[in-house]
């Protein structure tokens, strides 16, 4: 695993305003967005949807609780969810890359993690949360160790998620 991430200053800001902020910035862009989610349930999805005319530039959502549903919708390989596991950076890669691929979005995220309370382990305690940020071609990923109960966990990991396809905006 690599290094754990700390948290951005700016996830102190609500993913309502981080949402219509990556609104502003997609249209801005001409990008389309598309969401590959695991522990947050469609929470990232739900968040951008939110803002008013988001169909503007959100393309597709996928939730994909199951190890089948990543392998089936997003492609992602059975070797690596057997050597490196669903929650790691090889399955949020490949994640992301396959939303964008299936959907033809520009921009992806993707979220693999244990949000808990069960299904820690000591190498991937509760609140182990792998991200990606990218394309078809090319990820950005990014370890957090989140705190708090499981509702927290994914409310910080959505406002991460939001937070990180901004940067890959302004980056752009």
């Amino acid at each position: 695993m690599s290094a754990i991430t700390t948290l951005p200053d700016a996830i102190s800001v609500g993913s309502d305003i981080l949402s219509v902020r990556l609104g502003e910035a997609c249209r801005a862009r001409g990008v389309q967005l598309t969401t590959a989610e695991s522990c947050t349930g469609g929470g990232v999805a739900s968040a951008i949807t939110d803002v008013a005319g988001s169909s503007a530039y959100f393309e597709t959502g996928y939730v994909t609780y199951s190890n089948a549903a990543k392998q089936r919708l997003l492609g992602v390989g059975d070797e690596t969810l057997s050597l490196c596991g669903a929650v790691s950076a090889e399955t949020v890669r490949e994640m992301v890359a396959g939303a964008c691929r299936d959907s033809g979005a520009g921009l992806g995220v993707a979220i693999s993690g244990v949000a808990g309370p069960g299904g820690g382990s000591a190498e991937k305690p509760v609140g182990t949360v792998w991200f990606a940020w990218g394309d078809e071609r090319s990820q950005t990923t990014r370890c957090y160790r989140l705190s708090g109960n499981r509702q927290q966990v994914r409310e910080v990991a959505v406002a991460l998620a939001l937070h990180g396809l901004l940067e890959q905006l302004d980056a752009g």
